[in-house]
């Protein structure tokens, strides 16, 4: 089970760490993916801007047992077919990279906020669209309807700290260029380097949580 107390006094770092690495006003999402309804309930208690869930079977399971309210954003690659079930229960998708999901959401979930994710490393495996793309990729959003807020990206598995610089410092600059607001960008391993790169929006699993349990999805 999940501590509430422990959740509370790691946000609280967490939040005064963001502001020593320069950042103000950057929401922190809490990644509740594979830990229970319990850790949910704990980050809403903690003041978390949102909790982020990968998989879609196990966000529609804790969706059954109650959640809090508080904002869910998708984190994770989204299968176009499992759109129409979470419609309704997403306030943010934050990994659009495709015309197809794009399409579906659009069909599903009107007016869908979203934030485009960016491939900022050349690593295939974190998936993103490549920056020369981004233009094409918005336009498909925006033409139906779609509210493109930011981007997003994930930071290079392996990279030292001046690949990770490169990362976000790309990301920062594309989210300038394209007058957008939102940020996304850090995780538990490099949140503070990814805030004083100009992240807005920081996804942290088990820098609150602890060791992450087994997948269950």
């Amino acid at each position: 089970m999940v501590d509430p107390s422990e959740v509370a006094a790691r946000v609280h770092e967490i939040r005064s760490k963001i502001t020593q690495s320069g950042g103000k006003n950057v929401a922190l999402i809490a990644v509740t993916k594979t830990f229970g309804i319990d850790a949910i309930n704990a980050a809403f208690l903690a003041g978390c801007d949102g909790i982020g869930e990968n998989y879609a079977q196990e966000l529609l399971g804790k969706i059954d047992e109650g959640i809090p309210p508080i904002d869910v954003h998708f984190i994770g690659a989204i299968q176009s077919n499992k759109v129409r079930q979470l419609a309704g229960h997403v306030a943010l998708w934050q990994s659009i990279d495709r015309v197809s999901v794009i399409a579906e959401l659009a069909k599903r979930a009107p007016g869908a906020r979203i934030l485009l994710q960016v491939d900022t490393t050349g690593e295939p495996s974190k998936g993103g669209v490549l920056p020369q793309d981004l233009d094409s990729l918005r336009t498909s959003a925006e033409t139906v309807g779609l509210v493109v807020e930011g981007l997003m990206t994930i930071g290079p598995t392996h990279g030292d700290e001046a690949a990770r610089a490169a990362s976000f410092s790309l990301l920062r600059s594309l989210v300038d260029s394209h007058g957008l607001d939102i940020c996304s960008m850090g995780m538990s391993g490099d949140y503070e380097q990814a805030v004083a790169n100009g992240s807005t929006m920081v996804r942290v699993g088990s820098g609150i949580f602890g060791a992450r349990p087994a997948q269950k999805h």
